[in-house]
């Protein structure tokens, strides 16, 4: 009986030095882990950091392979959803202009299939024999070319729950132009949007909700043109019931 108890003794010793060893002397420590294991967080400080990569090189193939290690990544949504993410929580608006940036870009240039390898030699694929009609070559934006208001419109749409001054941003090739910082001014105050937040809405879109009795002047960023006296006006429902409007606005770029 004896025997018995110093053998559940020894391994009860053995079995608290082990733990002991292993969580407080020398605990297992992560070094070089797949990107894809990260946490929350550290994930999506990794895609800012590949986004910030990507406005500062411009190059998309580059970071097309970094955003490879997370297979499970969604670009168009969960860049653009990182990126509202980043301003309602007051970070650097630079970073979030970068992920829209980047999402729109990965949502515009679709992913080339990989050339089949043999052996690990690369094997081009046999080019086709059959003519094929040249692409009509579409204008495409003047660099440093102003955006203009081009519409301005009272909308009234019961759908809205609640006023908001609509934004729409479109390239001289009538294509959407997200991260473009909109500036939003009235007498007591100030604050900014990004354009392709939403990407849900257009990825040349974002929006501001207005107040009641307050005017409001908008313009881009880096424009000079305001948009003046934007205040919330009345709609009239199906059953005469009054509903506040909103306003949409369009800018687009001089060709």
């Amino acid at each position: 009986m004896s025997r018995w108890i110093f053998l559940i003794l020894g391994f009860g010793i053995g079995l608290a030095g082990g733990l002991y060893y292993t969580w407080l002397l020398s605990p297992v420590e992560y070094v070089e882990t797949a990107p894809d294991s990260l946490r929350s967080d550290f994930r999506g400080d990794y895609l800012g950091l590949i986004a910030s990569a990507y406005a500062s090189s411009g190059d998309l193939v580059r970071a097309r392979t970094r955003l490879a290690l997370f297979p499970d990544l969604q670009p168009a949504t969960e860049l653009a959803a990182l990126a509202q993410q980043r301003l309602a929580a007051g970070l650097v608006d630079t970073e979030a202009n970068a992920l829209s940036q980047l999402a729109s870009a990965l949502s515009r240039s679709p992913t080339r299939t990989p050339a089949p390898t043999i052996r690990g030699v690369s094997v081009s694929p046999t080019p086709s024999k059959t003519p094929r009609p040249s692409p009509t070559r579409r204008p495409t934006a003047t660099p440093g070319a102003a955006f203009l208001l081009a519409a301005r419109e009272q909308i009234c749409d019961p759908l809205l729950s609640k006023p908001l001054i609509q934004v729409v941003v479109l390239n001289a090739a009538g294509g959407p132009v997200p991260g473009r910082e909109v500036i939003v001014v009235w007498d007591t105050g100030q604050d900014h949007f990004f354009t392709g937040l939403k990407p849900e809405m257009g990825l040349g879109y974002g929006d501001f909700e207005m107040t009641e009795d307050i005017s409001y002047t908008l313009r881009l960023a880096d424009s000079q043109q305001p948009v003046t006296n934007l205040t919330m006006h009345e709609c009239e429902g199906l059953e005469g019931e009054p509903y506040p409007g909103s306003w949409l606005l369009r800018f687009e770029q001089s060709p």
